[in-house]
């Protein structure tokens, strides 16, 4: 029996990358899940087979997504054990030039898109904690929510609000046996990272970094998330999970 059987999720971001690894992973391990990123992103086919997980095309960022995400769950499932909101975005600007719409981007997604649809979640959750005795959120933060990078001011800002809201949920929702983690990757290679860790010169200095001497890989971060929704978190709420191969050991 899988680590995840007979749960539900909702996992964003799941067009490739993380999200993407997580959702078959989450089902590999006996979840349903609701499989939401953008109608542009291909999720439609990006899990083609897969019978338990279900497309959603969605851009958490509109008004209604969060009300038509859980909706769709409830729907298609029932319930809802595991919000994993995983969806996010980056960008690169020197604060003295950073426009406000870039900033108002990179936290649109990371911070507000992702506090909408816990919002919106936490009613089902609630009801599935009572009923089955726990549910979960699980967000992606960033190793970059302690850490720093030239140009990195609105991603940084952002993942540091995906641990400041993260804690808080925990707080706040502990007494309904409801958990709130993140998980903190550090270099992966995703598609958000590819075009970067393609060169070889860029790959070969984050793969020195690391305590692993590698760049971490989609699943990595996947089998992270799938500790935090899983029976075995009961008593680990509130906090971080640094998956980075070692890379923020030295300075």
């Amino acid at each position: 029996m899988g680590r995840l059987a007979g749960k539900i999720a909702i996992v964003t971001g799941a067009a490739s990358g993380i999200g993407a690894a997580s959702a078959r992973l989450f089902a590999d391990e006996g979840a349903q899940v609701l499989a939401v990123d953008r109608p542009e992103s291909g999720i439609a086919t990006a899990h083609a087979g897969k019978t338990a997980i279900a497309p959603f095309a969605a851009d958490i960022t509109d008004d209604d997504a969060p009300r038509k995400i859980v909706e769709a769950a409830l729907a298609k499932f029932g319930a809802l054990d595991i919000l994993f909101n995983n969806a996010g975005v980056s960008g690169r600007a020197f604060v003295e030039e950073m426009t406000d719409a870039e900033w108002d981007r990179v936290n649109g997604v990371n911070v507000r898109g992702m506090f909408r649809l816990c919002r919106e979640a936490i009613p089902a959750l609630k009801r599935r904690a009572k009923e089955k005795g726990r549910a979960r959120i699980v967000n992606t933060a960033s190793v970059m929510a302690f850490d720093t990078d030239y140009g990195l001011a609105a991603y940084c800002a952002s993942k540091a609000g995906v641990g400041g809201l993260t804690r808080t949920l925990a707080l706040e929702l502990g007494k309904f046996n409801i958990t709130a983690n993140y998980v903190c990757p550090g270099a992966i290679y995703t598609g958000m990272t590819q075009t970067n860790f393609d060169k070889p010169e860029i790959r070969e200095v984050w793969e020195k970094k690391a305590a692993l001497r590698r760049l971490g890989q989609p699943i990595d971060i996947a089998r992270g998330a799938l500790l935090l929704a899983s029976d075995e978190a009961d008593f680990i709420t509130g906090h971080e999970l640094v998956v980075d191969g070692g890379l923020t050991l030295r300075t």
